[in-house]
């Protein structure tokens, strides 16, 4: 999932993108919408400040909104009525005011891709894994693993981004509750059964002092009556 950060302020600028690299974004920085148009290849996600050097946000947020559909979240420090309407009406997708937390930024990227891509997010596939949101199934290699609603709900926390490093904080959140305050131990044991039951080797990773991502499976690991 590639991010970028559209930002003249170098110290924002870097904080954000420190923040966003170590949530597992693929994450560059642009200081000017002139350099925010030449990106190339479009980002998945764009956080475009209003207030840059070389041309006004809002006509930045139209070029890109007229070229792609990729999720636009305006993060500024104009937290006027009329600039929120402008940006929204020339397509921004969220409006987020200065200042704000980083868990707050994540979450708001989360909730705009569900918006954005609900469609071609469905079915979700890695290697000969396919996770069927709709249906709430999972198969590998073509066979069927029954999970239960918590182990299917960390792996489509995993499998919506393959190899992005998803916190432990990001998996209770979205697997429990926004405000989970029990022993985090309980996501260990889940994550175990998750392992098991998938029975591949290196599909889910662990990341030490970060959380977990999936991974590409030794394919010697596969189980003898895999295709």
């Amino acid at each position: 999932m590639r991010v970028l950060v559209v930002e003249d302020d170098p110290g924002i600028a870097d904080l954000m993108v420190r923040g966003l690299e170590r949530a597992g974004y693929d994450t560059a920085a642009a200081a000017s919408g002139q350099q925010a148009l030449l990106a190339s290849p479009d980002p998945d996600v764009v956080l475009l400040d209003l207030g840059l050097p070389d041309m006004d946000g809002v006509e930045v947020c139209r070029a890109l909104r007229e070229r792609s559909d990729m999720a636009i979240i305006v993060v500024t420090a104009r937290g006027e009525e009329g600039d929120r309407v402008a940006a929204l009406d020339e397509g921004a997708d969220d409006y987020l005011v200065k200042p704000f937390g980083l868990a707050e930024l994540l979450a708001r990227i989360r909730a705009v891709l569900r918006r954005v891509r609900p469609a071609d997010r469905e079915v979700l596939h890695h290697g000969d894994l396919t996770v069927d949101l709709r249906t709430r199934t999972v198969t590998v290699g073509g066979r069927e693993v029954a999970l239960t609603p918590k182990e299917f709900d960390i792996l489509e926390a995993l499998a919506v981004d393959p190899g992005r490093v998803v916190t432990r904080q990001e998996i209770l959140e979205r697997a429990w509750d926004t405000h989970w305050y029990g022993p985090t131990k309980v996501l260990d044991v889940h994550v175990a059964g998750l392992r098991r039951k998938l029975d591949r080797p290196g599909l889910v990773e662990t990341v030490y002092g970060r959380g977990f991502r999936l991974g590409t499976p030794d394919p010697q690991a596969a189980p003898p009556d895999a295709p």
